[in-house]
């Protein structure tokens, strides 16, 4: 019980600080996704290719967050867009208070897209809100069409679902249809993109998705 008590307080804490990231995105009309999954589905390329279709549209800023290493943010720094390095220091995944602490080095009066790249774990990220308007998450073809079955809290707390590496098909043992079937009967509401960062394909509606999203 004790173990239980000590969580929820966590969680509370974390609401609190969530909330209050809420509150200057949605006073400076910022837009913010948080995008989650499990190591090696993508998540970066799909940020790179999401980057090079809206630089120029939209004026874009990124929270990055991982375990060791300045990688991904290096990679997206090198688009010409502001990027912040969390490291957790083997820390799991992101929480409200760390996505606080970026904010000070994030102008969000220039910032109308603010996409936070969660640590790469179905789990965790599953529980912490910071503050983004929505939770969406990637699963790569590479990773089979159950995973939905095996962790259906993360795909219960998101809005949108990224099937990435869709190109990579007719070499693997997963069915897209599967894969959507049972997403969607954890979530039915759940939004749906199928794309390639090697072909470009889906891209396109995914940025358009995020454009009609946008505060212009």
């Amino acid at each position: 019980m004790s173990v239980i008590t000590i969580e929820r307080k966590v969680l509370e804490k974390n609401d609190q600080i969530a909330q209050k990231n809420r509150d200057d995105f949605d006073a400076n009309k910022v837009f913010t996704i948080n995008v989650v999954s499990s190591p090696g589905s993508g998540k970066t390329s799909i940020l790179e290719r999401t980057i090079e279709r809206l630089k120029g549209k939209l004026i874009i800023s990124v929270i990055e967050g991982d375990v060791q290493t300045d990688n991904d943010a290096r990679r997206i720094s090198a688009l010409d867009v502001p990027a912040v390095q969390i490291v957790t220091n083997g820390g799991c995944h992101l929480e409200a208070r760390l996505v606080r602490d970026a904010l000070e080095n994030v102008d969000l009066d220039k910032t109308q897209l603010l996409v936070i790249e969660n640590v790469g774990n179905l789990v965790c990220p599953a529980n912490y809100d910071l503050g983004e308007a929505h939770k969406v998450v990637v699963v790569s073809t590479t990773e089979g069409d159950d995973k939905p079955v095996k962790y259906p809290n993360m795909f219960r707390n998101s809005s949108v679902l990224i099937i990435n590496k869709i190109d990579l098909v007719p070499y693997l043992n997963c069915n897209v249809e599967t894969l959507k079937k049972n997403a969607l009967q954890i979530n039915p509401s759940l939004k749906i993109f199928e794309t390639s960062c090697t072909t470009g394909e889906g891209i396109d509606e995914w940025c358009s998705w995020l454009e009609s999203h946008v505060v212009k």
